[in-house]
């Protein structure tokens, strides 16, 4: 399952907990559907949509918990479940914990566009020009330059990508390994 799939389920009541007013049968604007393994729902809260697992519905305005396995997707299911419980509480919610930066962005789009030239059979300096511009390209010096370099390397990640890498990108890692700029 997605590590920011949430695992709901009703909770044992507590006095000292108020129950938010979430009615799993009628969301507004959201999803909820009948699955062999569960129910699977799609709640539109706080500007996101939250994504939720339950094995059963609970009742109309009864309390929920969340279930937060200790495994190696713990930290982006806490950030999950928090961002979720701010929106009940009715705050902004932030960034999405899977949300890649722009130039993370980039450089993985620039990795695919690299590999699919070198799939192609084109040079390092035929991949260069398409993505950089050939006017950055010098006529002499190319095999010390430092775009060929960053081509080899973008060439190198769009494989590791293709070859499986792109699950890498439902995962943080912390620090992005494959820096290439």
């Amino acid at each position: 399952m997605l590590s920011t799939v949430l695992t709901v389920r009703t909770a044992i009541f507590s006095t000292a907990s108020k129950p938010y007013g979430l009615d799993f049968a009628d969301l507004e604007g959201g999803e909820l559907r009948e699955a062999p393994d569960g129910w699977h729902a799609i709640v539109p809260l706080g500007g996101a949509k939250h994504r939720l697992w339950l094995t059963e519905l609970p009742s109309s305005g009864s309390l929920v918990a969340v279930d937060l396995p200790l495994d190696r997707n713990f930290d982006l299911r806490l950030q999950a479940a928090h961002r979720f419980w701010l929106a009940l509480q009715q705050r902004p919610v932030g960034p999405p914990p899977l949300a890649q930066s722009i130039g993370t962005q980039h450089r993985h789009i620039l990795a695919l566009r690299a590999v699919d030239g070198w799939l192609e059979g084109n040079s390092y300096r035929n991949i260069a020009q398409g993505l950089f511009g050939a006017h950055r390209i010098p006529d002499r010096g190319w095999k010390t330059h430092d775009l060929r370099s960053r081509t080899i390397r973008l060439v190198q990640m769009g494989l590791r990508l293709m070859r499986g890498g792109y699950r890498d990108l439902l995962r943080r890692k912390g620090k992005d390994k494959d820096d290439t700029s």
